[in-house]
């Protein structure tokens, strides 16, 4: 009789214990990528308040052994003042699969809004951004394009910050930045965090409405498990064109700050 209490008792501490341990999430996993991402910005500036925009990127993994994605943006620009824009307008990507071994690319289109402010502080120079994107992401079903498409709203916050070294316009200014996304939608289940991207480089004028930045940028990811990260230390160099036919011989604003 004492023998079965002891067992009794035992096992009663022990099963809340075996359940846990079932029943706990999986412990965090984190994949590291080497990535590099280029792209050519562009921003027209056609009147006082009306413009347009235009981005092509390409980003690769493996440094630059494979594809990652190709991304083409346009859309419709409105100036309410010299550092207050806003744009509406539609981007497509091509995702390339990540899976060893698969073919099967990806189609995602998206409609987007966004807001920018940009300004300044002493020598800094700084902008604010506030992007909304509508995005249809397409299935992949056994390494086969299914043509359905999962819908989802992702928010953007954008801080982006130059900071001058020398009154000489050819010496780079410093340039850092840092933007964080979450996302919602019916597909979205464990990962309402969708990443955060943190950059830091340098930023130069070439001239002619020409500029260029180039640093490193972390790219933190949160996949559809919800455990599982992607950590991707990306080469980052990032073209950008304005032709401003209003602003001639006033200040330049701070360059806008575009990513995928």
């Amino acid at each position: 009789m004492r023998k079965a209490l002891i067992v009794l008792l035992l096992g009663g501490c022990l099963l809340p214990i075996l359940l846990t341990a079932q029943t706990s999430a999986p412990k965090k996993e984190i994949t590291d990528q080497w990535q590099s991402w280029i792209s050519m910005n562009s921003t027209f500036r056609l009147s006082e308040h009306w413009g347009a925009i235009a981005d092509i990127h390409i980003r690769r993994t493996g440094f630059i052994s494979d594809p990652s994605f190709y991304f083409l943006r346009g859309g419709g620009s409105y100036w309410v003042s010299d550092n207050l824009s806003f744009v509406v307008g539609y981007a497509h990507m091509w995702l390339a699969p990540s899976t060893p071994g698969a073919t099967a690319w990806a189609d995602e289109n998206r409609l987007y809004e966004q807001i920018a402010y940009a300004t300044s502080i002493g020598k800094l120079s700084i902008l604010t951004r506030f992007r909304d994107e509508h995005r249809w992401r397409e299935i992949i079903t056994n390494d086969k394009a299914t043509g359905t498409f999962n819908f989802t709203n992702r928010l953007r916050y954008l801080l982006s910050v130059g900071i001058p070294v020398s009154s000489n316009q050819w010496v780079p200014q410093i340039s850092i930045a840092n933007e964080v996304a979450v996302q919602f939608g019916c597909p979205v289940v464990n990962n309402t965090f969708d990443q955060i991207r943190l950059f830091a480089g340098i930023r130069q004028g070439l001239g002619n409405g020409f500029a260029f930045d180039f640093g490193y940028m972390l790219l933190y990811q949160q996949k559809v498990s919800g455990y599982q990260y992607d950590r991707n230390h990306t080469l980052r160099l990032f073209f950008y064109y304005a032709f401003d036919k209003y602003s001639k011989g006033k200040k330049a604003v701070p360059l806008m700050y575009e990513d995928e």
